[in-house]
């Protein structure tokens, strides 16, 4: 896909949280690709989807509680496949997952994902998405009915329908990720994915075995009585886009709305928490 866009390139202190929070909120305007780096996060937009204002709304721009500044750089036909061949390489997770692309070659692990990386979160370079694929694989899931809620990659649904979850509704707000998740469902041919863009407000009246939600503390928190509405009786959430010190107000939250926890996964200070109804 070759473009013109913008980047932003965004010094954030401090860096951890300020930059999940503020690529949280980027996401839901046209930025559609970011990169962390040392000193925060580069925001991708489309140059024709541009406008002086775009950045009006960011909230945490205006935070006493960080310090944001930035840069403005055009950038001329990027092919981002290319700089992905370059820059990603596959992963395995407990020998039973293999994370590729399609340039990287087949291994005889279990469960072999292959993902066109493009710009979207999700590839299972990040500590989040790692951990919920090992919750993943070591939770039976056949014949759940499964909602894997900011699906990114589509990944997560990927690998809980090869492990025999079905059906699979998998949203993200992000119109990129939605298409990117359409894209790797087909390419690892599955058939109980239906893909979504939107947010919380989809869930009305669903009802799901197993929900997994990899975003941020802030939504998780905005949106977890709808999660809890929509988890049937005995059902499991698996929650992570967290760091250690996230944990009491993700807790209190769960516990308050009568979920029982169950489990941490601790990567680097990234956590990942599962929990049952």
């Amino acid at each position: 896909m070759s473009n013109i866009y913008l980047g932003y390139h965004f010094t954030v202190e401090p860096k951890e949280l300020g930059s999940e929070i503020l690529v949280a909120e980027l996401g839901e305007l046209p930025f559609e690709s970011f990169e962390e780096n040392e000193f925060g996060v580069t925001a991708y937009i489309q140059k024709q989807l541009w406008n002086e204002n775009v950045l009006e709304e960011v909230q945490i721009l205006n935070s006493p509680e960080f310090v944001i500044s930035y840069k403005i750089e055009e950038i001329e036909q990027v092919n981002w496949n290319e700089e992905w061949e370059k820059n990603f390489e596959a992963i395995d997770v407990d020998g039973n997952c293999h994370v590729r692309a399609p340039f990287h070659p087949k291994t005889e692990a279990e469960f072999d994902i292959v993902i066109e990386p493009k710009m979207s979160f999700g590839t299972g370079h990040h500590e989040t998405t790692h951990m919920m694929i090992q919750h993943l694989l070591e939770t039976d899931v056949t014949g759940m009915k499964t909602l894997d809620m900011g699906c990114g990659t589509a990944i997560l649904a990927i690998l809980a329908e090869m492990k025999g979850a079905q059906p699979i509704d998998a949203i993200d707000i992000d119109n990129w990720c939605y298409l990117n998740s359409i894209e790797n469902a087909e390419r690892n041919d599955c058939k109980h994915i239906m893909v979504y863009e939107g947010d919380a407000a989809l869930l009305k009246d669903k009802k799901y075995d197993l929900i997994i939600a990899n975003i941020n503390r802030n939504i998780l928190l905005n949106d977890m009585q709808s999660y809890v509405d929509c988890l049937n009786p005995k059902g499991t959430i698996l929650f992570s886009g967290f760091y250690e010190e996230d944990i009491p107000f993700i807790d209190a939250s769960c516990t308050e709305k009568g979920l029982t926890y169950v489990k941490k996964l601790k990567r680097n200070n990234w956590v990942s928490l599962k929990y049952v109804n």
